[in-house]
């Protein structure tokens, strides 16, 4: 039933209480057997062991559990000099470094006069209570970790502390295992709220619009427009071919507004079944369809407050595209099954790689909608038509994908990439970078590390042969030199002329050319 090692009882070892040697698992029997259930214990929660007031967790002490706590300065607040006194003998032999207030004034000026890690205060004391005391730290530091000390009969009072920001609570009388467990835990705490406030800084600075490689006029406005509307609260539409960077303008314009603390969520639309993108989008009820067992909130929901991506908007079914329209309109949702409107408070930024004018005409995407999505519509430039950031997009994925060493890039290897026309834009140009510094043998790129069809574009494909042609005369030499070069090869001809194959099928078609 059990397994792991269970440590001793120190004071059930007593020979006065008649059970030498005894451990915790015995106990545990002997509670089972008086009809009291540790379940929290069964279930590996921490157990209170009720002869050595230790806490354990199943198959080990806390003891071995601890986080490092040296150096940590405290800040004790209570009128009971014999408690502070107590108090400050035990978290000294735990190496914290501990300054000792007798009044709630006191222990205010102390704190305005020095930087503290914790603060551990008495609700009960006589010139001021805890809770203002709470009240007054927490106005100039959210920081410090508060734990609030109050008697049996007033744990309503702690709950309350709680509630306005204190980080946990001892109940009187506490044991020296439990004023550890209560710190360590809170310290816990503070140091993954520390790190993620590091990580989300990080990737706020990762997205700042001054990152993004753009040194091109084609660019310029963009980044310009963009970082204009992350100010506000304005929905966007962002277009342009797959490839160009539709999702790392969305992450920036999010990190750049004033919701950047708030969370942004990714909706890729068409990778999620069309059965299941409503409950996606706006959540549901139990029992609202077969398997749903139980209520679940929707990406909107789970975004309220931040950012909503929604990439590739096009592909969206009609019914889904009428209810996102409302959520514009009236920011609610109501999920599938219920009968309950919930306000939520959400940015949206919408992305396709489509022509949604086209669509409408065609009757496949709403009207009303789409000049909701474009309040500011935002079209991102292919690669090719911002050549000059070839050069700094290189550099940046051979940094990227070979590290801070030695690697160099051959002149000739950048008058080929800027030749090349790009249907796969950055992606396929980060693609080809990776794919080359992983296979090159030497630390830098040549022409060689790159993929044939890139390599083949460097020379015309042909030359125009005779005076006064029309340009469908020019467009079956284009074509036959390029079948020429290929040896009847139809995908690297239209590789050579920089069309689709199915273009090149067309015209092959068209012009009897078959």
């Amino acid at each position: 039933m059990f397994s792991g090692n269970f440590p001793p009882c120190r004071k059930a070892a007593s020979p006065a209480d008649g059970e030498v040697g005894k451990t915790h698992l015995s106990l545990l029997f002997q509670k089972v057997r008086e009809g009291l259930f540790f379940l929290s214990f069964m279930a590996g929660r921490n157990f209170r062991c009720e002869h050595c007031k230790v806490y354990h967790r199943k198959g080990r002490s806390l003891k071995e559990q601890r986080v490092k706590t040296s150096g940590y300065r405290v800040l004790l607040i209570d009128d009971d000099v014999n408690l502070c006194t107590v108090l400050r003998h035990q978290l000294t032999k735990q190496e914290y470094v501990v300054e000792t207030a007798y009044s709630g004034r006191e222990g205010l000026r102390l704190f305005s006069e020095s930087e503290f890690d914790i603060v551990i205060t008495d609700i009960q004391m006589g010139d001021m209570n805890g809770i203002e005391v709470l009240k007054q730290i927490r106005r100039e530091n959210e920081r410090v970790v508060v734990i609030i000390i109050t008697a049996y009969g007033s744990v309503d009072n702690a709950v309350e502390a709680c509630r306005l920001g204190a980080d946990d609570y001892l109940t009187k009388p506490f044991g020296q295992e439990q004023l550890r467990f209560v710190l360590e835990k809170a310290l816990r705490f503070r140091q993954l709220q520390e790190e993620n406030r590091q990580l989300r800084s990080e990737v706020t600075e990762k997205f700042q619009f001054g990152n993004i490689i753009a040194h091109s006029a084609a660019m310029e406005p963009v980044i310009k427009m963009a970082a204009q509307v992350a100010r506000s609260n304005a929905t966007v539409l962002l277009t342009g071919e797959s490839g160009t960077g539709k999702e790392l303008f969305a992450r920036a314009i999010h990190y750049n507004s004033p919701r950047a603390s708030k969370p942004l969520i990714t909706v890729n639309c068409p990778s999620i079944p069309d059965n299941l993108l409503e409950s996606e989008l706006f959540g549901h009820v139990k029992g609202a369809f077969t398997g749903a067992i139980r209520d679940r909130k929707g990406k909107f929901q789970l975004a309220d407050g931040g950012t909503i991506f929604l990439d590739e908007i096009a592909d969206l079914k009609e019914s889904v595209q009428a209810k996102l329209l409302r959520v514009l309109q009236e920011h609610e949702v109501e999920p599938l099954g219920g009968s309950e409107v919930i306000h939520v408070d959400v940015r949206v930024i919408a992305a396709t790689n489509k022509n949604l004018e086209e669509l409408m005409r065609q009757g496949k995407f709403r009207e009303d909608l789409y000049y909701r999505l474009s309040v500011v519509p935002i079209h991102i430039p292919p690669l090719r038509e911002r050549r000059e950031d070839i050069p700094f997009l290189v550099d940046f994925f051979v940094k990227k994908y070979a590290g801070e060493g030695r690697f160099s890039v051959e002149p000739e290897v950048y008058t080929l990439l800027q030749a090349y026309h790009w249907p796969g834009n950055v992606r396929e140009l980060e693609n080809v970078i990776e794919r080359a510094v992983v296979l090159s043998t030497e630390n830098r790129l040549t022409a060689e590390s790159l993929p044939l069809h890139i390599r083949e574009s460097r020379t015309p494909v042909f030359s125009v042969q005779g005076e006064d042609l029309t340009l469908e005369e020019i467009e079956k030499q284009a074509i036959r030199a390029a079948l020429t070069k290929s040896q009847g090869n139809r995908t690297r001809a239209a590789r050579l002329l920089g069309i689709p194959r199915h273009v090149l099928l067309y015209r092959l078609k068209k012009f009897g050319m078959e």
